[in-house]
């Protein structure tokens, strides 16, 4: 059987809307051969109703979401840290922006672990 996902990226904040990623991100993400033209956007209260999951980084991003979450009448997604799908047990995502650029690498491959464990639970 063949499933399929949808995947989108939102922040809890307006602060970059219509921005481009980090620099240093996209260079990440070059470097394990992947391109985006994603631009930031906030997450809406739609993406409660249109998404099954809403997967986040860190205990601040999980508390304000759960608070929008409650301003949607019925909503549908199951809101979870990322990092709970960890195998290395890592269940916060350090935002690697005050970092360098071997943090955005750490926090690729923390991803990655996450995004592999998440699919192989949910698939």
């Amino acid at each position: 059987m063949l499933l399929q996902w949808v995947i989108d990226s939102g922040a809890t904040s307006d602060w970059n809307i219509g921005s481009s990623p980090d620099a240093r991100g996209l260079a990440c993400l070059r470097n394990h051969g992947t391109e985006t033209s994603h631009r930031a956007r906030q997450v809406t209260k739609d993406d409660f109703m249109s998404f099954e999951y809403i997967l986040c980084m860190d205990e601040s991003n999980l508390s304000e979401l759960n608070r929008k979450a409650k301003s949607v009448k019925n909503y549908q997604a199951k809101i979870e840290l990322l990092g709970s799908y960890d195998p290395q047990k890592q269940r916060i995502i350090q935002d690697p922006y005050y970092g360098s650029d071997e943090d955005f690498g750490k926090v690729y491959e923390q991803c990655v672990r996450c995004c592999k464990a998440f699919l192989e639970a949910n698939s």
